[in-house]
């Protein structure tokens, strides 16, 4: 019996009709499996609000998805209370969010997002927006590292024996492959093509294959 497969989908950015290809892609090669977001949802592309409304729909019978929090989540919640940050935010694509929900993202996505997990680890992998550190546990791992580290390029970091997927850092020659990190994130509200990591549970290491959407 073959073993069940993770597909992980890094940073979309208001990007839903990506979005939309990933999932029709991925639920067309298998009638199960675990589905990984890594964050990013919202700004930036010109449909935040679609993004979060088909992930808030949740998945199809047969499939598990795991939400995990990025740093423009992260952004967005802190703004109305913090003047600098709603400044930040706007600056860094935040307009492009709030133009999506045509002035306001309502409570309900706000609430979903705050309750988003910055972390998601199996027996092989560890799954984060930004980065792992492994002197800290991981349910001890500071929003500093997970939400906004940036690895230099050629960083072959694991945590703790397991392989470490994130986006968060775009490159646009990725996906960046390396024996113990796997950097997803090419930067597809700017160039248009996604890359979804597919990864076997039963194996370590890093992807057995790449979906790219386009």
């Amino acid at each position: 019996m073959a073993s069940s497969l993770t597909y992980v989908v890094p940073d979309l950015h208001g990007r839903a009709d990506l979005l939309d290809r990933a999932l029709h892609r991925i639920q067309g090669s298998a009638r199960f499996g675990t589905v990984i977001f890594l964050g990013d949802y919202i700004d930036r592309g010109p449909d935040s609000a679609g993004v979060i409304a088909r992930l808030r729909a949740g998945p199809p019978t047969g499939w598990i998805w795991h939400c995990l929090r990025g740093n423009h989540e992260q952004m967005a919640l802190q703004a109305p209370s913090d003047a600098q940050m709603m400044q930040n935010w706007r600056r860094n694509g935040g307009d492009a969010a709030l133009a999506s929900y045509g002035g306001e993202i309502t409570a309900q996505d706000m609430a979903w997002m705050s309750d988003l997990p910055m972390i998601h680890a199996d027996p092989h992998r560890v799954y984060v927006h930004a980065g792992v550190q492994p002197e800290y546990n991981l349910d001890e791992m500071p929003e500093a590292i997970a939400l906004w580290h940036r690895y230099p390029r050629t960083a072959d970091e694991g945590y703790r024996g397991r392989h470490v997927v994130h986006g968060h850092t775009p490159v646009r020659d990725g996906p960046l492959l390396l024996e113990w990190r796997s950097n997803l994130d090419c930067g597809a509200v700017f160039t248009g093509r996604l890359a979804v990591g597919v990864f076997d549970d039963a194996a370590s290491g890093g992807p057995v294959d790449v979906l790219w959407l386009e």
